[in-house]
């Protein structure tokens, strides 16, 4: 109808229409197989990482500002300790929350005694933000991801640990902390319920099927002859799924 009005009223122009986008998020299955290495273009720097999967939950947390990224450190500290048996010190040293500052992913230093650290803190963040922003796999966002650095080895002279030297090292060795920890891609999935007469449920089940629905509940509502069926369905899926019901079932 909006297209239609501004089609024919507005613009007075044709339109070119394409499906909406679906945006799907990078995420991992594993902890890192391995301590990742990145050395840095003039080789006078190196940057070892791991990444691990956050708790269930944690990401949500950051969503709903439980987790809050500009928060009192403490504060939310002792949360992820209590909550999710976090270690306090690692908790307090939380460098930043990505991508935008704020998205459901951790950059936290795990170092002991490292000199200069806090000289590239700002280019090591600025190369998560792009990481996590830009996921290794198709580009798209990360969520649920916990870098931990784990050693920082740098040249004493300033001039050679820039931004310029530190940041794209930073960017790959956290693309390589991902890429051995089973990356995955996920999907956005819609909560779908339909409610149908007994004769409809066969063609409802092939509808879904073909359309990688996953059918969770399935009850039937008293003292009538309707069924109501709950089942995920892919948003990527989810196009043109009303009239695919309707001539599947007879408009029932």
């Amino acid at each position: 109808i909006c297209l239609k009005d501004l089609e024919e009223d507005h613009a007075g122009i044709p339109l070119k229409k394409t499906d909406p986008v679906v945006s799907y998020r990078e995420t991992i299955a594993e902890l890192s197989s391995q301590l990742c290495l990145a050395k840095s273009p003039n080789k006078h720097n190196r940057l070892f990482c791991r990444a691990v999967p956050m708790a269930e939950g944690i990401a949500e947390d950051i969503d709903n500002g439980d987790v809050d990224p500009v928060g009192e450190a403490k504060a939310r500290a002792r949360y992820l300790a209590e909550k999710y048996e976090w270690d306090l010190t690692e908790a307090r040293k939380i460098w930043a929350f990505g991508p935008e500052n704020s998205g459901p992913n951790m950059l936290v230093d795990c170092t002991k005694g490292v000199q200069y650290l806090n000289e590239i803190k700002d280019s090591v963040v600025a190369g998560f933000q792009w990481a996590t922003k830009e996921g290794v796999l198709c580009d798209e966002n990360c969520r649920g991801i916990r870098m931990n650095i784990h050693d920082v080895s740098l040249h004493t002279d300033a001039i050679h640990r820039g931004g310029g030297q530190i940041i794209p090292t930073a960017r790959r060795v956290f693309y390589a902390s991902i890429l051995t920890a089973q990356p995955r891609i996920l999907e956005p999935v819609y909560l779908c319920e339909i409610q149908c007469p007994e004769s409809a449920m066969g063609g409802i089940y092939g509808v879904l099927n073909r359309r990688r629905g996953h059918v969770f509940e399935e009850s039937k509502l008293e003292g009538t002859p309707m069924f109501i069926i709950k089942s995920y369905l892919p948003v990527n899926e989810s196009f043109g799924f009303t009239a695919d019901l309707r001539s599947n079932t007879g408009g029932q």
